[in-house]
């Protein structure tokens, strides 16, 4: 999860935090990534200012500058911090020792899940990736790690060995789906959500196999 995450904002259930003693600037910028997240995710990246993120985490705008340059660097933090969520939950999936029918279930159902619950935030990163060259470089760098967590991880598993290429296919695809699924578009498309996501799971399984 994110950082201090609070419940997923459909619930109308909001966590408050004990406020940090002061001093405290690593529990102090993870409360500001946390407020960025959960306000980018809600009202996307140009519904959100740097006033309301600092509010939200509880602290003045100036502590958010000392922290953060400005609100884009606000939305890399959160944005690099959902890439190593996620990835983690991952990796711990894979420790499981579950068939590999299993786990590729259990790998869709939960990257399904986490595009769901931060769809707004990736919505903004998508629409940000085409018209901010700041952030569309720190996507690829996000990019390249991802590809390397793969290729870790395969390797852990002792899996057979696969091109880079390989891998980075699989990765737009599935993450393009898991969107797409996360977004409706399934649906508005009179698509049959089960059948696109038994696809993703035998896509995923033919990785795992």
């Amino acid at each position: 999860m994110l950082p201090a995450e609070r419940p997923h904002p459909s619930t109308g259930r909001r966590k408050t935090l004990k406020r940090p003693r002061r001093g405290d600037p690593a529990r102090t910028r993870e409360r500001l990534i946390a407020a960025a997240a959960d306000l980018f995710n809600r009202f996307g990246y140009h519904g959100t200012d740097t006033n309301r993120i600092a509010q939200e985490a509880g602290y003045s705008t100036g502590t958010f500058y000392k922290h953060f340059r400005d609100k884009r660097e606000a939305f890399l933090a959160a944005y690099e911090f959902w890439v190593t969520s996620e990835w983690s939950a991952v990796a711990e999936a894979m420790k499981s020792t579950a068939s590999p029918e299993e786990l590729a279930r259990r790998l869709v159902t939960m990257a399904i899940s986490f595009h769901s619950r931060w769809k707004g935030l990736r919505a903004s990163l998508l629409e940000l990736v085409f018209t901010d060259s700041q952030v569309r470089n720190f996507y690829r760098a996000q990019r390249r790690r991802q590809l390397d967590i793969i290729a870790e991880l395969r390797s852990s598993k002792g899996l057979r060995t696969r091109k880079r290429e390989d891998d980075a296919i699989h990765l737009f695809t599935t993450e393009r789906t898991y969107d797409a699924l996360a977004q409706g578009e399934t649906r508005d498309l009179g698509l049959n959500r089960d059948v696109v996501i038994e696809a993703m799971i035998k896509n995923v399984l033919g990785i795992l196999a």
